[in-house]
């Protein structure tokens, strides 16, 4: 597999993993390199309309939510022609249950056919959606109906957002606020405006919890973005932008920290991508990154 789409692929399971597909269905097993009849697909993943969380929730979907299976799939290859497309619908509609929903994604490297994109926006089944893209043309194409529009708009295969959540920055966060808050009340405690009580530094610390993830996210949230183009880091709402082009050569970087990094060297600066901390593989993301260098 070409590491562009090894790393599409890498991109779509952590998107699963971390529920980035919610929208879609409720996905619990993932499954790589599955077997569907002639095919071979890099993920399966296996979900429902079924709701997780708080109780509330859950007697709403065990109520009104349709029991349907959700099956998704991540398709990859050079190029598929429409014999191709129309058999890997029909062993998914063997081998899944009719009543069940059939989404599918297409990752190819090469421009997608005009046949191949007529028999997609033409699927004529409400219960399959399909979403193709090309590498080479960066063509986005979906099945003209609710679950390919649907699945076009979340799998988003242009472009991937990674964010992750740090507790170690979060807990400085709601520090910060408490220190501030607690010199505030010692400060009227000392003006007599105010009695410190038990009950005084509860609330203090409540307050803390709440606007300390407000901080956290305006100030230390790692976030990474990426696409053909380029790429955005942002910790907080800083932001740093760049284009592969405007890079020549790409190492891994290990921090004080004992941090992985992907590190982009160019004449007037170098950028470090934090994989670790987003949990990307940094060989696939090395590997693809010095591809796109190498094609500039």
């Amino acid at each position: 597999m070409l590491p562009e789409l090894d790393f599409i692929t890498d991109i779509v399971e952590e998107r699963l993993a971390k529920g980035g597909l919610r929208w879609l269905a409720n996905f619990t097993e993932i499954y790589r390199d599955y077997t569907l009849g002639d095919f071979r697909v890099p993920i399966y993943a296996l979900g429902s309309l079924t709701e997780k969380g708080f109780f509330l929730s859950k007697v709403f979907s065990l109520f009104v939510t349709p029991k349907y299976k959700v099956h998704f799939l991540l398709h990859t290859t050079d190029e598929i022609s429409v014999k191709s497309l129309r058999n890997l619908i029909l062993s998914c509609k063997r081998k899944f249950g009719e009543d069940d929903w059939i989404l599918i994604g297409v990752v190819q490297k090469k421009p997608i056919e005009k046949a191949v994109r007529n028999a997609v926006l033409n699927i004529a089944d409400e219960r399959v959606g399909i979403a193709a893209y090309s590498l080479a043309s960066k063509d986005e194409i979906s099945s003209n109906n609710v679950l390919g529009r649907s699945l076009n708009k979340n799998l988003k295969l242009c472009e991937a957002r990674f964010e992750a959540f740090d507790l170690a920055d979060y807990m400085k966060s709601v520090a910060i606020i408490f220190m501030v808050c607690t010199l505030c009340l010692i400060s009227l405690f000392f003006l007599r405006l105010l009695t410190v009580e038990p009950l005084s530094l509860l609330i203090t610390l409540f307050i803390s919890v709440i606007l300390g993830y407000a901080l956290y996210k305006n100030t230390y949230h790692p976030s990474l973005s990426l696409n053909d183009q380029g790429f955005k880091v942002g910790r907080g709402k800083t932001y740093i932008e760049g284009k592969w082009s405007d890079f020549k050569d790409v190492s891994i970087h290990i921090s004080s920290t004992r941090e992985s990094h992907i590190r982009l060297h160019s004449k007037k600066r170098t950028v470090d991508l934090p994989v670790s901390r987003i949990g990307l593989s940094r060989r696939k993301l090395y590997n693809a990154i010095k591809l796109k260098m190498t094609k500039k």
